[in-house]
């Protein structure tokens, strides 16, 4: 059964507002490379689009204290937000399936500033063991239970088609993952113990095209 918990348990926080954070950071972060010191929730509202009391309700979360008619303080607000999502701890993930996403996925240098470090992949495909993507060299799946206990892994990326998904994350729950980001166009079930994220890239675009239409 799919489980819902989030990483970050420090405080009840809803998903929707979980996943704003990041987009608040992503904002920061490029206000402090224009030289920006101080902003309130009402202009993070304003420049996102948001409603300001859903901003400052979000913010709260994280624990900081701005001033008033002033805000925050910029880089402050960032370390806060850093530290509730939990971007200063380094999280070691393995990738299952080393097909076009998964080749992405290992390529793609951003998810260290976030504290994900993808050390290994894995695939059944004769054609892709043995090469390597990003100076990760992809091995056998018959390899993975070895190097995620030896290497006390808890976090497994799963890129495979949906005929494949159940088997494979049942191989990685077999391992010791306990939470599985799943890129997979498929529904796994995995024991109330182990936290799964669902990536659905046809759903967002057909949310998308729905959109365009209107």
């Amino acid at each position: 059964m799919k489980n819902n918990k989030s990483l970050c348990n420090k405080k009840a926080i809803s998903e929707a507002a979980l996943r704003r954070l990041p987009f608040y950071h992503h904002f920061l972060k490029q206000l402090e490379c224009d030289g920006v010191k101080e902003i309130s929730s009402a202009q993070i509202a304003k420049c996102l689009g948001f409603n300001t009391i859903q901003v400052r309700k979000d913010i709260e979360i994280t624990d900081i204290k701005g001033k008033p008619k002033r805000g925050y303080n910029l880089k402050n607000l960032i370390e806060h937000i850093e530290k509730f999502l939990g971007f200063y701890i380094k999280n070691e993930a393995v990738l299952v399936g080393a097909g076009h996403l998964g080749y992405a996925l290992l390529g793609y240098q951003g998810f260290k500033e976030y504290g994900l470090d993808i050390v290994a992949a894995f695939d059944d495909n004769s054609d892709k063991v043995n090469k390597v993507i990003n100076t990760k060299k992809v091995m056998p799946v018959a390899e993975m239970e070895n190097f995620v206990k030896t290497n006390k892994i808890k976090i497994g990326i799963l890129t495979v088609p949906a005929a494949a998904a159940q088997q494979l994350a049942d191989k990685m729950v077999e391992s010791g993952i306990k939470a599985i980001w799943n890129f997979a166009p498929a529904k796994i079930n995995v024991p109330e113990d182990v936290i799964v994220q669902h990536e659905n890239l046809a759903s967002s675009l057909a949310v998308l095209s729905q959109k365009l239409r209107k």
